[in-house]
């Protein structure tokens, strides 16, 4: 029963970032991270919450002003692992804009995840750009 608790609670990593991604709520996006949590986004890394949040704030497309796109993730592109209180979670971000109903974006995140004082939180994350397949 703790392992199928502690899948949904990652999963909910899941969930808050498209939440935070298609709002373009930056607090949200950070509400999932550890604050000592590194992120890789092609060659380079970010380290810490600071560096994060100006990703998500200057750089990332779907908070950019203008861009008006829903996150979403097909259920079959997600994969939780636990093992006590740490685990991993893949999944696609496929950002759809809502003015054209075209896919903008597709984006994935590798993540390693921890139990940090009751609460699963991102440690490391890295984006690769997947193929979207039908």
């Amino acid at each position: 029963l703790q392992l199928q608790a502690d899948s949904y609670a990652i999963d909910g990593i899941e969930r808050t970032w498209h939440r935070a991604a298609s709002t373009q709520d930056v607090d949200l996006m950070m509400s999932i991270w550890a604050p000592d949590a590194t992120f890789n986004i092609g060659t380079e890394t970010l380290a810490g919450t600071a560096q994060i949040r100006d990703f998500f704030a200057h750089k990332a497309g779907p908070f950019q002003p203008g861009n008006h796109w829903v996150s979403d993730t097909p259920a079959y592109k997600v994969r939780v692992t636990v093992n006590g209180d740490k685990g991993t979670l893949y999944f696609e971000c496929h950002y759809v804009d809502v003015k054209t109903s075209k896919v903008v974006s597709v984006v994935a995140a590798d993540q390693d995840v921890e139990r940090q004082n009751g609460t699963w939180v991102i440690t490391s994350a890295a984006a690769a750009t997947p193929t979207l397949e039908p």
